[in-house]
């Protein structure tokens, strides 16, 4: 018999606060947290805008030792984690460490610690030597991804399956998929699962700037991100961090816990096709969303609304709305759409994560997030993408999707907890 794993427990780390609540007031509101660079001076660059979070880690309970050794996007990783086993109602320390793992997605890593070392070290870039006389202790768990997973399993004491899962965008989809996989085996009981990026420093923005992914509308960063809209140029660079607490559903009401969600599908596709390119007839991502949906045991008709990945570029917004035609027929005409890109911008890898926190906080609360910008709808994308104003209404099954450099496609369901198991 199939285990049934819900979310029992959130943290988020996102443009425009910090917390779930901060998270969620943001999104129904229709506000955006897209504004000009402020972690360096961008004047050099393309593109100038970004959706940055204002975090403190010593206001959220990270000690100066944790400071100094943790990246930004770790920090972002462990404060939410603990945001998350607190709001689940576990305790660390009476949970099996050896039945509880961990598995964190990241696209970029340490990127801004890196960064900034090899600054130091090279003597901004001047010697090709580097010294390193210069370099601080941590220089090493900058440079691999696993030490994100690792400080988050040593918050939360968690010995079990310990992972850090890279696949561009869609990572932190990937996670969540991957942390569902462990339970529904039986390799661990409880998962700490999530994904955390912090890639706004030149390196980053450099990268976009020369295959022109991101906006250049430099002059207007709170409505820059504009998915689905036909004056839209490029995508907004973010940052943040969504974690869950992950349970097997019969452990979870044993214990009378809260369930957010029930995550009853997932499926990864990759089109093999081109690093940045997309077909446009969504061939791809239809064969994931397909694959979810079946694992999840929900007819395409039963989807009551759609997280798009919606970029705000137009390929991508393209593709996907051939994805969704394709892959949930006429239905895909009756069914509401929405891109919280265009409020909080792409963090690479985290944005998956932040938009499952998204979709379980629509199905508990009955309320659509809007796509924000969207004033002057491509005709080429034909669908109801929820614009400007959030909209109630009931939420049963949700489908949110993701989509990455790389050619990766990742369908998930999340369901509402009212609704019977697979």
């Amino acid at each position: 018999m199939t285990r049934d794993v819900v979310i029992t427990g959130m943290g988020v780390v996102a443009p425009g606060g910090v917390g779930v609540k901060p998270f969620w007031d943001l999104l129904v509101s229709g506000r955006t947290a897209t504004r000009t660079i402020t972690h360096f001076d961008a004047t050099p660059f393309r593109s100038m805008v970004a959706a940055e979070c204002d975090f403190d880690g010593a206001e959220e309970g990270l000690t100066p030792q944790e400071l100094r050794r943790m990246d930004r996007a770790t920090q972002f990783a462990v404060v939410s984690a603990r945001q998350a086993l607190a709001d689940s109602g576990l305790v660390a320390e009476e949970l099996n460490p050896f039945r509880t793992g961990v598995t964190i997605g990241s696209a970029v890593g340490c990127t801004t610690s890196l960064e900034r070392e090899y600054v130091v070290v090279s003597d901004a870039g001047r010697e090709w030597l580097v010294d390193p006389d210069y370099a601080v202790p941590h220089l090493y768990d900058y440079f691999v991804p696993s030490s994100m997973a690792a400080e988050v399993g040593w918050a939360v004491d968690a010995q079990g399956p310990c992972s850090v899962v890279s696949t561009g965008c869609t990572s932190g989809l990937d996670s969540v998929g991957h942390a569902v996989r462990l339970i529904e085996e039986g390799a661990a009981d409880v998962m700490i699962v999530g994904a955390t990026d912090a890639p706004i420093s030149p390196i980053t923005v450099a990268c976009f700037d020369a295959i022109r992914a991101t906006t250049p509308r430099n002059d207007e960063p709170a409505t820059a991100s504009r998915p689905f809209d036909n004056t839209r140029n490029g995508f907004v660079l973010g940052e943040g961090a969504a974690v869950f607490v992950l349970e097997e559903r019969e452990r979870a009401l044993a214990r009378g816990a809260h369930v957010y969600a029930a995550v009853d599908g997932f499926a990864s596709r990759c089109n093999a096709f081109h690093m940045t390119g997309l077909r446009p007839d969504g061939k791809e991502m239809a064969v994931a969303i397909t694959a979810a949906l079946d694992e999840a045991r929900v007819a395409p008709q039963d989807v009551d609304y759609v997280n798009a990945h919606g970029s705000s570029t137009r390929q991508n917004d393209r593709h996907e709305t051939a994805a969704f035609k394709r892959s949930l027929g006429e239905h895909a005409y009756r069914t509401p759409v929405s891109s919280i890109k265009s409020m909080i911008g792409h963090s690479l890898g985290a944005i998956g994560s932040l938009e499952i926190a998204a979709c379980a906080l629509a199905i508990e609360h009955g309320v659509i997030p809007p796509t924000a910008n969207l004033h002057d709808p491509d005709p080429e994308c034909d669908l109801d993408y929820v614009p400007l104003v959030a909209r109630n209404a009931r939420l049963d099954a949700v489908l949110t999707v993701g989509s990455g450099f790389g050619g990766f496609q990742s369908a998930m369901v999340l369901t509402s907890p009212k609704r019977a198991g697979r």
